[in-house]
């Protein structure tokens, strides 16, 4: 009854399922791994953040390259800040008030080809205003902060994104300072925690592709999609299979019509013309007067 599994149609249909199962099974656990990994870097950063409160800092020569095991690090560097070249980040967001931060260049030997530091001093609320900053320390200056991840153009405010006015930046990276000031950058920021008045710090922000973002739960949605295709192949496979297999078993009981029976052109309605006289009506007319 189940000859039918081994016809052309059933071996494209076998090998499709056979082929299509393991590898929604195996997209839909990589996704899943994804997820388990972003969960696990959450962790670490919340554990990292709250050992952070309390280590001391370390040299910022320490911790470059910049990773994602040194991103949230306090690190500590000596230098001068860079007074020709004060520079704001506008429309910046803390504690859910819209507002600006204060960047400085720190020119420093700590790093591979003594490049400067962007230092954010700290942040204040309104629109950037660089008479309302104060200056910066003069002279030779030991600065503490998180160890930050530059940022992209994705991470400037909405009112940051056109043409800004000299002394003002979209968003803090090496890239955005190439062209503002003659020497080497960076490619990384510190935040300080303890700044000067009226200057509010800067939370410390995790760096992209980590921690339980959207990105995260696309993850998990992306598992629940490829388990999901994988139950739909194994769904239409049965209800193939089922509908074969009835088929089959109606046949066998003759519950279905042989298709070569119905095809005789000797059926029972076979011929298309109109039916000839019968032999009664032959002997009739034969016995009739002429």
């Amino acid at each position: 009854m189940y000859r039918f599994l081994v016809t052309p149609r059933w071996w494209a249909i076998n090998i499709f399922a056979v082929l299509a199962i393991p590898v929604c099974v195996l997209m839909g656990s990589w996704q899943l791994s994804r997820f388990d990994d972003r969960v696990d870097r959450h962790q670490e950063q919340q554990e990292q953040s709250t050992a952070q409160s309390h280590a001391e800092a370390r040299p910022l020569r320490e911790l470059l390259p910049l990773t994602q095991e040194t991103v949230g690090r306090t690190a500590e560097v000596t230098g001068r800040f860079d007074t020709a070249h004060p520079l704001l980040v506008p429309d910046r967001t803390v504690e859910d008030e819209r507002g600006f931060y204060v960047l400085s260049l720190l020119r420093t030997d700590a790093t591979d080809g003594d490049k400067a530091v962007p230092v954010v001093r700290g942040w204040l609320p309104g629109k950037a205003d660089p008479d309302r900053v104060p200056a910066p320390p003069k002279g030779e200056v030991t600065v503490t902060g998180v160890l930050q991840a530059s940022e992209s153009h994705t991470d400037a405010g909405s009112g940051a994104t056109g043409g800004l006015p000299d002394g003002q930046l979209g968003f803090i990276s090496a890239a955005a300072l190439v062209n503002v000031v003659p020497y080497g950058v960076e490619d990384a920021w510190l935040t300080e925690q303890r700044t000067q008045a009226p200057l509010r710090p800067v939370p410390p922000v995790a760096p992209d592709n980590t921690g339980l973002d959207m990105k995260a739960f696309q993850n998990l949605g992306y598992t629940a999609q490829w388990f999901v295709f994988a139950g739909f192949v194994v769904f239409m496979w049965f209800r193939f299979f089922r509908r074969e297999a009835e088929l089959a078993k109606d046949a066998a009981l003759g519950l279905i019509p042989d298709e070569q029976s119905e095809s005789r052109p000797d059926g029972p309605e076979a011929g298309a013309g109109p039916p000839g006289p019968s032999s009664e009506d032959a002997a009739t007319r034969s016995r009739s007067p002429a």
